[in-house]
C-alpha cells in the first residue's frame, strides 16, 4: 500500500509541474498577443519548455500505463499522442516567423491541454485521498 501511495504522490507532482508549465505557456502566448512581449523572447521562454514538458507527459502516461490505473491513463493519451505527433513532424518547437500566424491556435491547444490535465488532477487528487486512507485503514487492522 506504500508503493500506491509514492505513486499517486508522483502522479500529483507531475500533474501540477504540467500544469504549471502549460499556464505559463498560455501567460507568455497572452502576454505576446497583449504587446507586452517581443516574439523573439517568447518563442525562447515557450520552446524552453516544449521538450521538458513532452518527456513529463510520456512518463507520467507510462506510469499510470504501468501501474494500472486505465482510465487517468485514457485521459492523458490524447495529449501523449498529440505530443508525440508534433514531435514526429518536427513542429513542436514555435517558429518565430510565424508566432502571430499560429498563435490563436496555440492558445487553444495550450487551453485544452489546460483542460485535460484539470481533469486528470481531479482523478489523481481522488486517487491520492484513496490511497491515504486505505493505508491508514489497513494500518489499523494489522494491530
Amino acid at each position: 500500500m506504500a508503493s500506491a501511495l509514492i505513486l499517486s504522490f508522483a502522479f500529483l507532482i507531475m500533474n501540477i509541474v504540467l500544469f504549471a508549465s502549460t499556464f505559463y505557456q498560455v501567460l507568455i502566448l497572452s502576454d505576446l498577443e497583449a504587446d507586452y512581449i517581443n516574439m523573439y523572447e517568447a518563442a525562447s521562454l515557450i520552446n524552453r519548455w516544449i521538450i521538458p514538458d513532452f518527456v513529463m507527459q510520456g512518463v507520467l502516461s507510462l506510469l499510470l500505463l504501468v501501474s494500472g490505473h486505465w482510465f487517468m491513463f485514457l485521459i492523458s493519451v490524447p495529449i501523449t499522442c498529440y505530443h508525440a505527433m508534433l514531435y514526429v513532424k518536427k513542429q513542436h518547437l514555435i517558429d518565430v516567423t510565424e508566432i502571430f500566424r499560429v498563435i490563436s491556435a496555440e492558445k487553444k491547444y495550450r487551453l485544452v491541454k489546460l483542460g485535460l490535465l484539470s481533469i486528470l488532477f481531479l482523478f489523481v487528487v481522488f486517487r491520492l485521498v484513496f490511497s491515504i486512507f486505505e493505508s491508514f485503514v489497513d494500518e489499523d487492522d494489522a494491530f
